[in-house]
């Protein structure tokens, strides 16, 4: 190897490494450049993180841009944690099962996908003190948020799964993957569901985003309800919020959710583990 080579190595090493976030116009929402920002600054290492706004029919497209401009690392989000699928070269065991991808490493020219929402999930149940063994649970949605939820309550030993979906066949094929009860998402205003927890997989919280699912939110009746879990964050006017108030239900949102799962992230991403504090603290007022 050359002089001039093993200096440009060198100075590769020490460079700093872009890692970013991709979703639709929702991108701007996320707090997720904030946190790993701030993380990145406190543990001193060299990363930069950004959030890139991707059309729907361009996911390919960025996809491919990750290698061509040698980003580090990627976070998916919704609405393409499940379209990703088809343009990475390697899934990790979990991320094969759930179908679904939240985080890219990038390496010499190789995607590989994991997910960390499901053990980002585990761990803000298990901070509140919620054990799901034995318990029933409504998931409402079928993207690949609620597949992680899925996924991580069978493996938490939940006595049954509810999956309320707007689409029938979608609904049918998420229940038939997991082994679950398929629902139809209208159903839950019109009857009593009998549940222990209600999770909020779908990314409408507000009122103002849909008047339908505000409907259905607030004609629900959780029978024998613990916890509604959201797994959005950030809300003004959460209809899940307001569901829990009316029936005396505790409610969680997704923010420790996501400072999990950025922890678990940042280990697969840097190789180095960080108190979960420095997560949470990145997402402190």
């Amino acid at each position: 190897m050359s002089h001039a080579s093993e200096n440009l190595d060198s100075v590769y090493e020490y460079q700093t490494r872009v890692f970013c976030i991709i979703s639709d116009h929702r991108v701007f929402r996320s707090k997720s450049p904030e946190m790993f920002s701030a993380v990145f600054r406190r543990t001193g290492i060299k990363g930069a993180y950004v959030p890139f706004m991707v059309d729907a029919g361009d996911i390919g497209k960025a996809l491919n841009s990750l290698r061509v401009l040698n980003i580090a690392g990627a976070n998916i989000t919704a609405p393409f944690k499940e379209a990703v699928l088809a343009y990475l070269d390697v899934l990790s065991e979990g991320a094969n099962i759930i179908g679904a991808v939240n985080t890219i490493v990038c390496k010499g020219g190789q995607l590989k996908g994991y997910n960390t929402n499901a053990i980002g999930i585990m761990d803000a149940l298990n901070a509140v003190g919620f054990d799901i063994a034995g318990k029933k649970a409504l998931v409402i949605g079928t993207g690949g948020a609620a597949r992680a939820v899925v996924f991580i309550l069978n493996w938490l030993r939940a006595e049954s799964i509810v999956v309320a979906g707007r689409d029938a066949a979608n609904t049918e094929r998420m229940a038939d993957h997991f082994q679950c009860t398929p629902r139809s998402l209208a159903d839950l205003a019109d009857f009593p569901v009998s549940t222990d927890i209600v999770v909020n997989a779908t990314p409408i919280s507000s009122r103002d985003e849909e008047e339908p699912l505000t409907d259905i939110a607030k004609h629900m009746d959780p029978v024998g309800c613990q916890l509604v879990f959201d797994l959005n964050y950030g809300t003004r006017d959460n209809i899940w919020q307001a569901m829990a108030a009316d029936h005396n239900i505790r409610f969680l949102d997704g923010l420790s959710t996501l400072a999990y799962q950025a922890r678990r992230t940042f280990l697969l991403w840097t190789g180095q583990e960080v108190p979960q504090d420095e997560f949470a603290k990145a997402l402190s007022p």
